[in-house]
């Protein structure tokens, strides 16, 4: 065991490792999990010079309190989120995201909350040592499934890292943190089940996101749709990001915890390079949804690639 770890003071809101997830697993009915922004997952990896592969702590709203025990480790914290580092004499420093900072033994990082968004990550130099299943170290707490015994970390919990750290320079990149509330989607599977007024309406009102919202799935709230075919179909493969719509009509979208099938038609799916702007959202914003075809999915999807790629070859040494 190693000697290094951080010991939970607070645990945070559903505080989990996480790290792109397991994905051959859907047809035993296992959800992939994985981090819910791809994206601030990877920069968070990049920012302590891991492999970009490597597991973090996700946590949501609220993240842990941490007070490092025995060595030294390098940490980096990505998404839009309040943070203090806490020294040992006590002094405190305002944490900054998208950098790294060095802790020493004794040192605490109090991830206080994130702003305006759901989701924040934490990543150490090497990483956390824990097993993975299957391949990944991704917690599917639903299911009770990943290192930790699948669940959430509480009060107490020691989170072991890796090793040592051995690289001195700190590292920081600039991002921007433009909102959109435009959400773009393929049709979905069953589009046509749905009356042609209900479509134009769709693509052209707002929907609220709802409280009902976890790392499963996101209830809105708004225009209803009418289905003209049937409210239920046999069940079939779920795809992360399907928008399925029950007999209330309000749409249900399907994130990363999804189950693997389900029987509600689905009007749309969100495109891959959006799905991060939409599970950052919180209950409460309003989101439009925009229609696009596969071929301009497929090259906005490259776009989005290349963008994290840039941004990861931007990040600078800054002493």
């Amino acid at each position: 065991m190693s000697d290094i770890f951080f010991k939970a003071s607070r645990a945070g809101i559903n505080t989990v490792y996480q790290d792109k997830g397991r994905f051959h697993m859907q047809h035993f009915g296992v959800a992939p999990a994985g981090c819910m922004d791809t994206k601030s997952f990877l920069i968070a990896n990049a920012l302590v010079k891991n492999n970009l592969d490597e597991g973090v702590l996700e946590f949501a709203y609220q993240g842990p309190s941490l007070k490092l025990i025995g060595g030294k480790t390098k940490v980096a914290v990505t998404g839009n989120v309040i943070f203090q580092i806490i020294k040992t004499n006590n002094k405190i420093v305002k944490g900054e995201c998208n950098r790294s900072y060095n802790l020493i033994e004794g040192e605490q990082i109090d991830i206080l909350s994130t702003k305006q968004s759901a989701y924040g990550y934490l990543a150490v130099e090497g990483g956390f040592k824990v097993e993975p299943f299957c391949n990944s170290i991704s917690i599917l707490s639903r299911a009770q499934i990943g290192p930790n015994e699948g669940k959430k970390i509480k009060i107490d919990d020691k989170i072991i890292i890796k090793k040592n750290s051995i690289i001195k320079k700190n590292f920081k990149v600039n991002i921007s943190s433009k909102k959109k509330y435009i959400i773009r989607v393929l049709q979905g599977t069953q589009f046509n089940y749905f009356s042609k007024d209900s479509k134009k309406k769709f693509f052209s009102k707002n929907y609220k996101i709802t409280n009902l919202t976890d790392r499963m799935g996101m209830r809105l709230e708004g225009t209803i749709i009418k289905n003209t075919v049937s409210t239920n179909i046999r069940s079939e493969g779920i795809t992360k990001g399907a928008i399925q719509v029950p007999a209330d009509g309000q749409p249900i979208i399907l994130l990363t915890d999804h189950p693997t099938i389900g029987g509600y038609p689905k009007i749309a799916n969100v495109i891959s390079a959006d799905y991060h702007l939409l599970v950052q959202k919180i209950p409460g914003e309003k989101i439009l949804f925009q229609n696009v075809e596969l071929k301009e999915a497929e090259l906005l999807y490259k776009e989005h690639v290349s963008s994290i790629s840039k941004i990861i070859k931007n990040i600078k040494e800054i002493n």
